[in-house]
């Protein structure tokens, strides 16, 4: 399974569905929370060029926001 990295801040619905849409699927992620972390939204901005979360990334796919389609489809793949 590609590598899961998941841009959160707290408080955010679409976060955490994506968080949970991810366990249910058994799927290991790493969350960072830019909020908490500084060197996190750096790399959101610079590395992922987004400003949005979540962003979820799987392998080299950069997910926008929640679509479960798409994630189901790379986690397949």
């Amino acid at each position: 399974m590609p590598k899961i990295i998941v841009f959160t801040q707290p408080d955010s619905l679409p976060c955490e569905c994506v968080k949970l849409f991810l366990k249910d699927r058994g799927a290991k992620f790493e969350e960072r929370n830019i909020l908490r972390d500084e060197s996190a939204v750096r790399e959101l901005e610079q590395r992922y060029h987004s400003r949005s979360t979540p962003t979820v990334v799987i392998g080299e796919e950069v997910l926008v926001g929640f679509d479960p389609e798409r994630i189901d489809d790379l986690l397949a793949s």
